[in-house]
């Protein structure tokens, strides 16, 4: 099996990804509960409704899609820069992949 230079694997994507949701909670949580119970009439809350504001956030702020935004370094980018290369800066760009991608055939 071949494997795509620079992807992680799917299962590692959806771990890191469930990690960085709970993680992002507790720090949601630990946020509220030590500033703004203090500065605004609000009780503290607990993990789950701190995992809530967070999501909630997400959905009101950002939406759900990418809305079409072009990522940073995006793959078009990337053709557009190697387009406009000359015929030696294409070779070194070449080699510099296959050294960073492991293939070395």
């Amino acid at each position: 099996m071949r494997r795509k230079c620079g992807r992680p694997p799917v299962i590692l994507m959806v771990l890191c990804g469930a990690a960085a949701v709970f993680l992002f909670s507790a720090i949601v949580m630990l946020l509220w509960n030590a500033v703004l119970p203090d500065v605004l009439p609000v009780r503290p809350v607990n993990y789950w409704q701190a995992m809530g504001i967070l999501v909630l956030s997400k959905i009101l702020f950002s939406g759900f899609g990418g809305g079409g935004r072009k990522k940073f370094g995006s793959r078009g980018e990337l053709r557009d820069k190697y387009r406009n290369m000359g015929e030696e800066e294409r070779q070194k760009f070449r080699e510099a992949w296959k050294r960073r991608c492991g293939m070395h055939s």
